[in-house]
């Protein structure tokens, strides 16, 4: 490992982006996802790796090339990347290792070396944007994790998924647009696109007009890709519809990393060069958030589909992580990266019960699944932990960050308390709407077809163990919460400029 050490930020791009044209060329369907899965682990392990060695040593730097930036391109781990690779790799593996059995369930045999390839390639793309310094490279890396994503989402057998990847593609392709146009304008007033050095001539800019132009349109088309309210229009049916384990991996995953060149780019890019204008992104998000995590929530306690019920959920979450954004302090900002890396935990524990409850029931629905409980009982305490976890009960992963968002909430002033008051409502929706499916689940009778119920059996064990094993991760990291919490607040303190 000492030889690979310094190319681990490379690393973590190309293993799993040579590895998908061998999953492709690999025609016999369980070497293939053996291939995947192995890659996805071992982009996990280089995952780990650059964990420890950013939190030995700080920042990370790798120079593709041995070219110097700005005219090189510059691979960058900082705390707020290895965050995010321990997310969307760990998302990832779990995902994969559950896919064995569901995904032979719902993917012809035929298709699924395509499959993993375009798995793999959407792994690579997102690992690729959150190691890469350059704004252009982030742009390319992009594209790759948002084709391969359209292929995934389109992959299942339900043809409803064919629309709903269609608008999933317009909006995320108007999305990448809007980025590239700012970031041409970006390089037309600073002549460069490392991030750093655009920080730095920045400042040697004196008509800051077309940076604002730029500043909007990066804004608004990452906030496409991130689904951040009302710009979620593509979330809830591409969800809904993709095969259940790849929907483990995006709602996991492919929204916060989005998130994660948003904030990058907001704080170290914008803010520092702009505050003579007294432009803030909070003036316009912080709204916004809040509007998303009433109105989602409220949306999702209505929703009879179990798996749309938690994609409306995880628009209310990615409120949540826009308002501590919004705050623009240090407690805000690690509440914030905090909870990206605890709602992964628990929305992919959550939509791996989905996958559970499907291997018995052909629709998976709150009228649908009355009593099954008895059927699946470890499937469904999975669900109630994982739902706990998601309220934000004490001992849960998820009551971490909602403490800290509502510590960081109190911090502004009487304003704050109008915030604690979203938070805590949108608590209580979660409540209910995750009570609908327990009270269905344990105290009711399935309305269509009862015979389901009754022949219902527990999901098999390559479900059950990742699903599990994601649930426990919830329960550990609520007791134990040293390692995300260290890294959030230390990349809250490099966005910030501390």
């Amino acid at each position: 490992m000492s030889a690979l050490q310094p190319h681990l930020p490379a690393l973590q791009v190309v293993v799993p982006m040579m590895s998908a044209p061998l999953a492709m060329l690999l025609r016999e369907r369980q070497l293939s996802w053996m291939l995947a899965t192995a890659a996805s682990l071992c982009a996990f392990a280089i995952a780990i790796a650059l964990t420890r060695e950013v939190l030995a040593v700080g920042e990370v730097g790798y120079l593709m090339g041995s070219w110097a930036p700005p005219f090189g391109i510059e691979l960058s781990v900082d705390p707020m990347s290895v965050l995010l690779l321990l997310v969307v790799t760990g998302a990832s593996s779990i995902a994969l290792l559950a896919g064995a059995t569901s995904l032979h369930e719902q993917i012809k045999s035929e298709r699924q070396p395509l499959f993993y390839s375009a798995w793999l390639l959407a792994l690579a793309g997102l690992c690729g944007i959150l190691v890469t310094a350059d704004a252009f490279n982030i742009f390319v890396f992009m594209e790759i994790s948002s084709l391969a994503s359209y292929v995934l989402v389109a992959g299942g057998p339900d043809r409803r998924a064919l629309p709903a990847v269609f608008k999933y593609l317009v909006m995320g392709t108007i999305g990448a647009t809007f980025y590239l146009i700012g970031v041409g304008l970006i390089y037309l007033m600073t002549g460069t696109l490392n991030l750093e050095d655009i920080s730095l001539r920045m400042q040697e800019v004196t008509d800051l007009k077309p940076i604002l132009i730029a500043a909007g349109f990066i804004t608004v088309g990452l906030a496409l890709k991130a689904a951040v309210f009302p710009l979620h229009v593509w979330l809830p049916n591409a969800y809904t519809y993709a095969p259940h384990v790849a929907t483990v991996f995006l709602a996991a995953c492919a929204t916060k990393v989005s998130l994660y060149v948003l904030l990058r780019f907001d704080f170290y890019v914008f803010q520092p060069n702009l505050e003579a204008h007294d432009l803030r992104f909070s003036y316009f998000l912080l709204p916004l958030s809040l509007l998303a995590i009433l109105i989602a929530s409220a949306v999702a306690m209505f929703e009879r589909d179990l798996k749309r019920l938690l994609a409306w959920s995880s628009v209310a979450q990615i409120g949540y992580i826009m308002l501590g954004a919004s705050l623009l302090s240090l407690a805000g900002l690690t509440a914030s990266l905090l909870h990206v890396f605890n709602h992964a935990l628990a929305k992919g524990a959550l939509f791996l019960t989905c996958a559970c409850l499907a291997m018995s029931v052909s629709k998976v629905r709150v009228d649908t699944i009355g009593g099954i409980a008895r059927r699946m009982p470890w499937t469904m305490a999975a669900f109630v932990l994982a739902g706990l976890s998601l309220i934000g009960v004490p001992g849960t992963a998820g009551f971490i960050s909602k403490w800290y968002l509502i510590t960081a909430s109190f911090a502004v002033g009487p304003g704050g308390i109008l915030l604690v008051a979203a938070i805590v409502v949108s608590s209580l929706m979660a409540v209910v709407y995750i009570w609908r499916v327990v009270e269905a689940a344990y105290f009711s009778v399935g309305e269509i077809p009862d015979d389901e119920i009754e022949n219902a059996t527990e999901a098999p064990l390559g479900l059950l163990i990742p699903t599990w094993i994601a649930v426990l991760l919830n329960l550990y990291f609520g007791l134990f919460p040293g390692l995300p919490l260290e890294l959030s607040s230390a990349a809250a303190e490099t966005l910030l400029g501390y």
